[in-house]
């Protein structure tokens, strides 16, 4: 692969995963509201501090490591999902603004931390017994895993906490509660 194409490749790699990034924030916020917001503002935390690891370990970001990347963004975003369908359920059987979220983020924390750890337990086999290049792909999949597993659990609980004790809380319809 000669650089103009190797170039032009890691340009339409990181365009491709922009707009990912677009149309799953305009998915999380049409479809979950400001938790959706929420987990917006935790997925920009997440690439930050991505950035920052990718920079500090050093990581290179090849197409390989952009795909990693990409995926432990989808993954990031899983488990939003996985902890604003638990809200909604909480929610519908009635129970207060608070209860709901900390019930919602216990009760969707196995199926949260056990999808992690197979993800990191396969990162580590791959990078442990493959090339350079599934290599970078694993490295940059297991950092991202990790960060998303810090800002969808903490970051994400703590916006919504402190959220849920301003005057938002009054407007059911913003934080998924069904009409009374």
């Amino acid at each position: 692969v000669g650089p103009t194409l190797g170039a032009d490749s890691l340009t339409k790699s990181l365009t491709a995963g922009l707009y990912g990034f677009l149309f799953v924030a305009l998915f999380m916020i049409l479809l979950y509201r400001l938790p959706g917001i929420v987990s917006i503002l935790a997925l920009v935390l997440y690439a930050c501090l991505s950035v920052v690891s990718f920079k500090l370990i050093p990581i290179t970001l090849t197409l390989a490591g952009i795909a990693g990347f990409i995926l432990s963004l989808g993954i990031a975003v899983d488990a939003n999902v996985l902890v604003f369908e638990r809200l909604k359920e909480e929610l519908r059987q009635g129970k207060a603004l608070l209860v709901a979220l900390e019930e919602s983020f216990r009760r969707a924390w196995p199926s949260i931390r056990d999808g992690h750890a197979t993800i990191l337990i396969s990162c580590v086999v791959l990078y442990g017994f493959s090339s350079s290049v599934i290599r970078g792909f694993a490295l940059t999949l297991l950092v991202g895993t990790l960060i998303s597993l810090f800002t969808a659990v903490v970051a994400t609980r703590t916006f919504l906490r402190f959220l849920a004790h301003t005057k938002l809380q009054q407007y059911d319809w913003i934080f998924l509660r069904p009409k009374r």
